[in-house]
Parts: C-alpha cells; sequence; structure tokens
C-alpha cells in the first residue's frame, strides 16, 4: 500500500467504526458521573484513544512476524480481515440492537477504566491483520489516526452521557459496526482483486 488519499480516508474510517464501542462506554460514563471534571474527561478519552491505537500496532507486529515465516499466510489476509471485521461488526449491530446497557450511578476508577480500555479495544487487534500490507510508518501513522479519532469522539461521548445520557449508545453501536463490515468487504474486494 502506498500513501495516499484513501490510506487517510479509512485509517479515519477505521478510527470511526472502532471506537464505536468506547464512544458508548463514554456516554456511560459521562451518564454515571455528572460532575466529572475536565480532566478526567480527558483522562477517559485519552486511555480509550492509547488502547486503539496499541491494539493494531500489536496485531500488526504479530502478522509481520508470522508472515515472515508463513509467506502463503499473506494470501489469507483479506480473508482474515473480512471475517474478523464481519463478525466484530456483526456483533456490534446486534449488540446496539438488543440495548442491554446498564448505566449505574459510580465514579469510574483507574481499574475499571483500564479494563474499559481493554474490553472495547480487543476488536482493534484484528486492525493489525487489516494493516498487513501497511510498512511500519504506516501502521504506526494509521494507528495515530485511530487513536485521534478516538480520543475526540470518546471526548464528544463522555460530554453528550453527562447531558443527554445513553439514548444514543445502542446507534452507535449499530453505526460502528456498520462501518466496520464496509471496511472488511473493501479490503476483501481490493486485497483479493
Amino acid at each position: 500500500m502506498e500513501w495516499s488519499v484513501l490510506f487517510f480516508f479509512n485509517s479515519i474510517l477505521l478510527g470511526v467504526g472502532l471506537s464505536m464501542d468506547a464512544f458508548s462506554v463514554s456516554l456511560a460514563n459521562g451518564l454515571s458521573e455528572p460532575e466529572m471534571n475536565r480532566k478526567k474527561i480527558s483522562a477517559i478519552a485519552g486511555v480509550f484513544a492509547f488502547f486503539q491505537a496499541l491494539m493494531p500496532m500489536i496485531g500488526w507486529i504479530c502478522v509481520h512476524t508470522m508472515v515472515q515465516y508463513f509467506q502463503a499466510f499473506e494470501k489469507m489476509i483479506p480473508w482474515i480481515a473480512l471475517l474478523l471485521l464481519s463478525f466484530i461488526g456483526g456483533k456490534m449491530v446486534i449488540e446496539g440492537r438488543k440495548n442491554k446497557e446498564e448505566v449505574r450511578n459510580t465514579e469510574i476508577g483507574l481499574a475499571a477504566l483500564l479494563g474499559q480500555g481493554i474490553a472495547t479495544s480487543i476488536d482493534a487487534l484484528s486492525v493489525g491483520f487489516t494493516i498487513a500490507g501497511y510498512n511500519f510508518t504506516m501502521a504506526l501513522v494509521c494507528a495515530l489516526i485511530i487513536a485521534a479519532v478516538t480520543f475526540l469522539i470518546c471526548l464528544a461521548g463522555v460530554l453528550a452521557g453527562k447531558r443527554f445520557g445513553t439514548k444514543l449508545s445502542d446507534k452507535a453501536a449499530i453505526f460502528g459496526g456498520s462501518i466496520l463490515i464496509v471496511i472488511g468487504l473493501e479490503i476483501f474486494i481490493t486485497g483479493i482483486f
């Protein structure tokens, strides 16, 4: 893959799609702690952004260490990307439609925030497979774009949660899941054809 407008556009879309789980949790965090200060709001968005950048890089590193030993694996990357992103996206759409989110009025501690950050970014690990065609610099830039998008979306999520509650969280999961499915299809089609 080369540097192009499509690279940046896909990276932004990956960031939007992957951050929807974190957005939903951010809404819940804002609702559960309406008196949250700006420092904590920024910390919540920062934790989500950090893990959303870390996981794709871990996935990328895993793919590149495996691809060095198994060249045939490279041909399967579009299939793996399609399956993983479709599965994760489909799961997000189904969860968004069920709308089973519970919100409690409690303060969010560091341990809970780190757990939320890991839980909402596990799906971003699969992005390492989808960006396997990038060199290290491109993969890092993609991860940083995903982090920046996640930070902004989660910041908006906490603020919206403080103001409006979690009425938007189910729609965010459906939107994010749909984006991941579309990206999986795009990667599959360009990788195969």
